[in-house]
């Protein structure tokens, strides 16, 4: 019976085997499916039923636009504000939605495994989306509420079990909805418009987005604010006296003033009098208090500013501590325990780490406390460790991060730091003058975290109204300096204040600026701003400051919230704010030419890019390449510009031309030693000539959505030119049989001769040394594949007589077949033919139609 079959989900495969780990206490099968599926038997709400565990790998479906909205060039970028969405697969080649629809079958009761935000709420429904209602009855689903993969939380889930929560789902779906749709619609216009003008912003897009933009803002704010600084003089008088042998240097009531004369005055009235009187001796006992509980800003503002770790770096650690068990779920915002955390069960797991066990145990001994009140904002509780590790188990910066998080825990229920702040004043010539000395009396927390210790300063013993002698008066000259570059922990922390994305994504707006080459990571993890993101944001300023501040972003984070609450409606949150955006972006478009000043005057036109490199088949006149990204030619005269594979190196092939428009042909040879190289016409690539040609190579893409350029992406090797030398019909040897690609002649790899498929990385090592190998014009009658034309080396050829020249199918003929070797691929057999099939209306290389295979027609031999 169904309802005696309970089918449980996970985020991810190490997650569901714990799970199913913890409840079958070890006793399950396990069987390999898109994820692992663990089966057992056991107990459920009372009854005895049979458990199937098995996960997903993050969100099973993306949002994106339909396919008549992916075009850059026919689509209107105001059009994306009303137009419809859709969920696609985020991951196609798993399998994902397929995989948990055949495993639910049969099964009358789901659990939700999720992890406990937001994100983890919308991929329950995607699951409950994917596996849908029972045939034999009404699925009973569950959602189970967890911060850790430890026993005891998965038990306590499973006795807790509640029913997911629709509105922090629909949050969710509408945070996506605008996020993409402004974030497209600006990224499009600004990237045609810029790219189409400028040759060295080296980006290959021009993005925009309501929470990236906002926080590259705050990075060119603070250049802005060094860049205008202006340095000043400043005085600052220091007398110095010498006591039992030490000389001291007492602090300035005043600090410092920028007026030379009045600061010699004061220095002469000091120097005049020359003794010093104490006026005052205040010594005061004070505490530094220990830590809060440590949440995910918190932890990632100090994996930057003390263990150097990227934002996206320290959470891809933590992810990984949590999924092996070791600490718990890293995405909170709260730093206050709940009233029922086991804190000495936490700590009893620490005893004996060979690091900090033994002052754990000091601390159980004497009494741990009670940890200071935090914030609860309700999702998990702060992050702590749950088991003991050492160093040897995690690696090195896996275990920093562990070290930094256990510390920060024992921290939290350590006593406060004591300390006595004694503060001596002294009076000279009118002038008042201080020293302050700090004697820690008990160390408290700080001993398991000493950065944070207190400095120590003794201070030699002063009576007051004693007089001293000064030993020296000096008059410090300095200059005031402008603030430094904002650290990652700084900006973290700007984000947070100013509600800038959430725990859960704050690091991927950081990482996305970053990998836009919109700022650069310099030394001590500061953020320089480059020349195209100081540009961007000055330009917003011009047109709309308001697409660069954060309080629209925090304006639709609250509106956000208020969905995930429950007390607004998802969808006239997202028509209100996609409705605001999109009279900005009609004004922005209006407006564009103030922001094209600045880029006028930052970077060089087309025109001035870039290197001879071929002629336009369109006026004959030599086209420039630009290297930069993205990748492109630009002919000055017609003033076109067309795109070009974003990796490999680009050169003229031979000055031969296309017989389609008369543009001279180029080779891209891709990186790396097994890299494929490739001849294209740079108008085909961009305007594929002939229908039909639907798997594009190496187009420039711009996130999930879109093409740059109308239908960019069809090489030599893709076309279908009956007659053409360079085509698939000419250079298409036999199919791979790894895809459903063609195998081609890679026209420039001599001496070291291959074929290379059209569509994946697989490759045929061809008889090596050869002077020429060339396709004919014959075909195999056994296989239909092309016959090869093979001119040996004389001193290395294998045919007899010191022959050269052999012609033969690399399939077919035992002598080539006996030559060549397989890469990046598995062997096959008699399933997949050789033959050519018929594809798009012209003759291609596709899978066989089903007759049985020659055994000599396989690869199962290399």
């Amino acid at each position: 019976m169904a309802s005696n079959r309970v089918f449980m989900v996970a985020e991810k495969p190490s997650i569901a085997l714990s799970i199913a780990s913890v409840l079958s206490h070890g006793q399950m099968s396990t069987r390999r499916g898109s994820t692992e599926v663990h089966e057992f038997e056991g107990k459920f709400l009372g009854v005895h039923v049979h458990f199937k565990v098995t996960s997903v790998i993050g969100h099973v479906f993306s949002v994106d636009f339909p396919e008549k909205y992916q075009n850059w060039t026919l689509t209107d970028p105001l059009d994306l504000f009303q137009a419809p969405v859709l969920k696609t697969e985020a991951n196609p080649k798993a399998h994902i939605r397929r995989h948990l629809s055949q495993e639910a079958r049969g099964y009358g009761n789901l659990v939700l495994w999720l992890d406990c935000d937001r994100e983890g709420e919308n991929i329950c429904f995607e699951v409950i989306d994917c596996i849908g209602h029972s045939n034999e009855t009404r699925r009973k689903i569950y959602r189970a509420r967890f911060s850790s993969v430890t026993e005891k939380d998965i038990l306590k889930a499973m006795d807790n079990l509640v029913e997911p929560n629709k509105d922090e789902a629909l949050s969710v779906d509408a945070r996506q909805e605008i996020d993409l749709k402004v974030g497209v619609a600006f990224t499009r216009f600004q990237t045609h418009f810029f790219q189409g003008k400028y040759g060295n912003l080296d980006a290959r897009v021009i993005s925009y987005g309501p929470c990236q933009t906002p926080t590259l803002g705050f990075c060119v704010q603070r250049y802005l604010q060094i860049n205008t600084f202006k340095p000043e003089k400043f005085w600052v008088i220091r007398p110095y006296i010498i006591q039992k042998g030490y000389e001291l240097q007492l602090e300035w009531e005043r600090n410092k003033l920028f007026d030379f004369d009045v600061a010699v005055m004061f220095q002469k009235l000091v120097m005049e009098d020359g003794m010093l009187v104490v006026t005052e001796i205040v010594e005061k006992q004070e505490s530094k208090s220990r830590p809060s509980g440590l949440n995910t800003v918190n932890l990632l503002k100090v994996a930057s500013s003390a263990l150097g770790f990227g934002p996206q770096m320290a959470m891809q650690i933590a992810e990984r501590l949590y999924t092996q068990g070791f600490i718990s779920y890293p995405r909170t915002e709260s730093t206050a325990y709940p009233s029922s955390f086991d804190f000495r069960g936490t700590l009893g797991a620490q005893v004996n780490n060979p690091t900090w066990g033994d002052y754990v145990q000091r601390l159980l001994a004497d009494g741990y406390q009670k940890p200071r009140s935090g914030t609860d904002v309700g999702d998990h509780p702060p992050v702590t460790p749950l088991r003991s590790a050492t160093e040897d188990m995690l690696g090195n910066d896996a275990w920093r991060l562990y070290e930094y998080i256990c510390k920060h825990f024992i921290g939290t229920v350590s006593p406060d730091c004591k300390y006595v702040r004694t503060k001596v004043d002294f009076s000279i010539g009118g002038e008042s003058f201080h020293c302050v000395g700090q004697r820690v009396l008990a160390k408290g927390f700080t001993s398991i975290m000493p950065w944070l210790a207190i400095n120590e300063k003794n201070l030699p013993q002063f009576t007051k109204g004693e007089k001293l002698e000064v030993s020296k008066v000096d008059l410090h000259e300095g200059l005031t300096s402008p603030p430094d570059y904002l650290s990652e922990s700084e900006l973290i922390s700007l984000m947070e204040k100013n509600g800038i994305g959430t725990d859960a994504s704050i690091s991927v707006h950081i990482n996305n600026i970053c990998e836009r080459n919109y700022v650069q990571v310099q030394a001590g993890r500061k953020l320089v701003p480059t020349a195209l993101g100081i540009t961007l944001i000055r330009g917003y300023q011009c047109i709309d400051p308001d697409l660069c501040l954060p309080d629209i972003r925090s304006f639709i984070e609250q509106q956000i919230t208020l969905v995930a609450k429950g007390q607004a409606d998802h969808f006239r949150v997202v028509q209100h704010v996609l409705q605001q955006f999109m009279q900005k972006y009609s004004y922005f478009v209006k407006q564009i030419e103030n922001m094209d000043a600045l880029f006028e005057a930052q970077f060089s036109p087309l025109a001035d890019s870039g290197r001879v490199l071929s002629k336009c088949g369109k006026c004959l006149r030599y086209m420039k390449h630009i290297s930069s990204q993205p990748s492109r030619l630009y002919c000055n005269t017609c003033e076109e510009v067309y795109y070009l594979p974003q990796k490999g190196s680009i050169k003229l092939y031979k000055e031969i031309t296309c017989p389609l428009d008369n543009f001279e042909l180029l080779i891209c040879s891709m990186p790396g030693p097994d890299g494929k190289s490739f001849s294209l016409c740079p108008y085909c690539y961009n305007s594929p000539p002939f229908e039909g040609i639907d798997t594009l190579f190496g187009a420039v893409k711009s996130g999930p959505s879109g093409k740059l350029g109308k239908g960019a992406g069809m090489p030599c090797f893709l076309c279908p030119h009956p007659t053409c030398r360079h085509s698939l019909i000419a250079q298409g040897v036999c199919a791979c049989p790894e895809c459903s690609g063609t195998l081609v002649l890679d026209p420039v790899s001599a001496p070291k001769w291959r074929l290379c498929c059209n569509m994946c990385n697989f490759l045929v090592l061809l008889p090596q040394g050869a002077h020429q190998i060339s396709t004919t014009r014959e075909r195999c009658p056994d296989c239909d594949s092309t016959i090869l034309e093979v001119d040996f080396n004389k001193k290395t050829t294998p045919l007899e007589n010191g022959e050269t020249l052999y012609t033969g199918c690399i399939l077919c003929d035992e002598l080539l077949h006996s030559l060549v070797e397989m890469k990046y691929g598995k062997s096959f057999f008699g399933s997949r033919g050789r033959g050519r099939g018929r594809r798009g209306g012209h003759r291609g290389r596709g899978r066989a139609t089903g007759k049985k295979v020659d055994p000599r027609m396989s690869f199962r031999d290399f």
